[in-house]
Order: structure tokens, then sequence, then C-alpha cells
């Protein structure tokens, strides 16, 4: 499986960015999609994940009714809709394929996009 993120930047608090994570070789589906975020000299924080099987999500405390993830079968690919960014976002975004809140859930990695939040 390989995992490709896109769609980081820099943006200006207040604005909105789309990350997509693009899945190769053996599907996703069946399993699931999750979103992690690590800062510089911060732990790796659980951010969001859709279950493709049930579409179930789940998503961490601090990006709660700003984010969304969600997924567009046909492209196997799964998005992570960040509105209303905070300068406490910034952080390098990865996808991995799995389900649930610890990384431990989560089996393949991609290598990560760079989200930068201006204040």
């Amino acid at each position: 499986v390989q995992l490709v993120e896109s769609g980081g930047g820099l943006v200006e608090a207040g604005g909105y960015l789309r990350l997509s994570c693009a899945a190769s070789g053996r599907t996703v589906s069946g399993y699931g999609t999750g979103w992690f975020r690590q800062a510089p000299g911060k732990e790796r924080e659980f951010v969001a994940s859709l279950s493709w099987s049930s579409g179930r999500t789940l998503y961490g405390d601090s990006v709660k009714g700003r984010f969304t993830i969600s997924r567009d079968n046909a492209k196997n690919t799964v998005y992570l809709q960040m509105n209303s960014l905070k300068p406490e976002d910034t952080a390098v975004y990865y996808c991995a394929r799995g389900y649930g809140l610890g990384s431990s859930a989560y089996d393949y990695w991609g290598q990560g996009t760079q989200v930068t939040v201006s204040s």
C-alpha cells in the first residue's frame, strides 16, 4: 500500500485547506484511513479517521467542528477538509491505513504534507 498526501501549504489564520490522501497498491477499502499530525517538538496527534466499511468517523477534540474527513471510493482517496484554521494547526499531516484513535491501529503511513497557518 502506498499513501500519498497532498494539499498542504501556507494559509492565514481563519482560512481553509483540503488535504488529499491517495492510496495505491492494495486498497484501503475494508480498513479505514486516518489523519495524524505532528508539530515540531510535539508528539504525534490524532486528527480524524474514517472507516471504509461502516462510514463512521472519529475526530480529535482539537479539530471537532472545524475539520471534516470524507472519501471518494472511485478514486480510492480520502480528504481532510480543514476550516477555520488556527496557528496551532501548523504541523506535518500524515495519512495512514487503519481506523481508531491510536497510531497502533494503523499499518501503512504516507510521507506527510506540511501545513503552516500564519497568525
